[in-house]
């Protein structure tokens, strides 16, 4: 029989133990043994990373299995095909007969393919006179046949451990939500501890992970995730314990209105104003902006020339301010960035979530900001509310109130950040 006989490679080619060894794997092929090529093309395709092999190798195998006249690979229907590379050029949708030798070889070497070359290294085929083949010389397709139990075990393995990672990503990110709301219900509910401390790791343990990580990386985020939520969850229920025993009416009656689904305001802390300091209401009324640090406000009648002086384009979008010019007035989010610098706009935005957790802004006020005034204004407006947050009574309420009046288009950040220059500028100079 045709798989049974051992041949050598044409040409320069050299034998290798490895080809002798998929002939004779090749040559105890069961006489009744077939599958169908198409299912076991697709086996391969989910085992290709555990078989070496790339996705134009497949290409070229697919279009070799299209010459194979039938759709169950038999020893009874003949294991060889004979297209010549230009035949194969064109099923690969024209893909160069130099790259289809290449991956030829490639199968070859997989174990995946068998030569079986002719005196002169053609490919063709040999028929008897009733037009019956005879004998052919080409690529065998006996090693799928042979190897066709181990291709769909490895495809199992490989999906099995895709539904694996699948999982682990799944738990990962509800264990990402949980910290998240947990650290920022405690920030609302103004519980002592280090919430501010816990946020850092937490954050730590998010961005330590690679771009493509392993499934050993994963699972080990998770212990450390779902140990950090374990601790966070103690906490959180020790302080409830604590507070049903004294039996704090007060404390009960404020969790209340703060559960309340209707108030945006309430959900985000108060923080308390500084002696001398003006304090901010979020009432659907216009949010003032200091001028000359002197704590007056921006008249109705000049609101028309902020808008178009200080940070619209033309078509009446915010725009963003230089990154040096953000620091240089908003000093104090320096510390909040990673490893306590800010190099790039990335890094601001980073140390503004970071500031929104410190400051109690909820996270649908933040996104809110960010989908109307852009990701870049929107931490540039955290910064200034990081400096100024002595001034601020609500930090959440003040940030949805310019939320409000930059999608009406009365909102600037210009004159914010000149108004903070000029506060944080060295005595004896002026700024502006």
């Amino acid at each position: 029989m045709e798989t049974g006989n051992v041949t050598t490679p044409f040409g320069r080619r050299s034998m290798t133990l490895g080809m002798l060894a998929n002939q004779v794997m090749a040559g105890e092929i069961r006489p009744d043994q077939s599958v169908d090529k198409w299912k076991l093309f697709r086996a391969l395709c989910e085992a290709k990373p555990l078989l070496g092999i790339g996705d134009r190798a497949l290409a070229v195998l697919n279009a070799l299995l299209s010459f194979y006249p039938k759709n169950e690979l038999a020893q009874e229907n003949g294991l060889i095909v004979f297209p010549s590379n230009i035949q194969l050029s064109l099923r690969t949708h024209g893909m160069a007969e130099q790259t289809v030798r290449r991956h030829l070889a490639a199968l070859v070497e997989a174990g995946l393919l068998l030569r079986k070359d002719s005196p002169n290294g053609k490919r063709y085929v040999r028929r008897d006179r009733a037009g019956e083949i005879d004998e052919a010389f080409g690529f065998s397709l006996a090693p799928l046949l042979a190897r066709a139990e181990e291709i769909e075990q490895l495809a199992a393995e490989v999906m099995a451990e895709r539904l694996h990672v699948q999982h682990l990503r799944e738990r990962i990110t509800l264990c990402r939500r949980d910290v998240a709301k947990l650290i920022e219900a405690a920030v609302e509910e103004q519980i002592p501890g280090d919430w501010q401390g816990l946020y850092g790791e937490f954050r730590d343990l998010i961005e330590g992970l690679p771009r493509s990580p392993t499934t050993s990386q994963l699972e080990l985020l998770l212990d450390e995730l779902t140990a950090l939520r374990t601790d966070i969850l103690n906490r959180l229920e020790i302080r409830v314990k604590s507070t049903k025993q004294r039996g704090n009416a007060d404390y009960i009656e404020r969790h209340i209105q703060n559960s309340n689904p209707e108030s945006t305001i309430e959900l985000e802390p108060s923080f308390e104003t500084k002696p001398g300091a003006m304090a901010e209401q979020d009432k659907g009324r216009e949010a003032e902006t200091l001028e000359e640090g002197r704590g007056e406000t921006t008249r109705p009648g000049r609101q028309e020339e902020s808008r178009q002086s200080g940070g619209r384009n033309d078509g009446g979008e915010l725009k963003s301010f230089p990154l040096g010019l953000v620091l240089q007035a908003c000093p104090e989010v320096l510390a909040y960035g990673p490893g306590g610098a800010i190099r790039n706009w990335r890094d601001l935005m980073t140390a503004a979530v970071a500031v929104r957790s410190m400051l109690g802004v909820s996270p649908s006020a933040y996104e809110e900001a960010a989908n109307v005034m852009g990701p870049e204004n929107a931490a540039t407006v955290m910064a200034c509310i990081l400096e100024r947050g002595g001034h601020i009574n609500s930090a959440g309420g003040y940030l949805r109130g310019l939320t409000r009046r930059s999608e009406k288009g009365e909102f600037a950040i210009g004159p914010m950040l000149m108004a903070l220059l000029r506060a944080n500028a060295p005595a004896g100079r002026k700024v502006g």
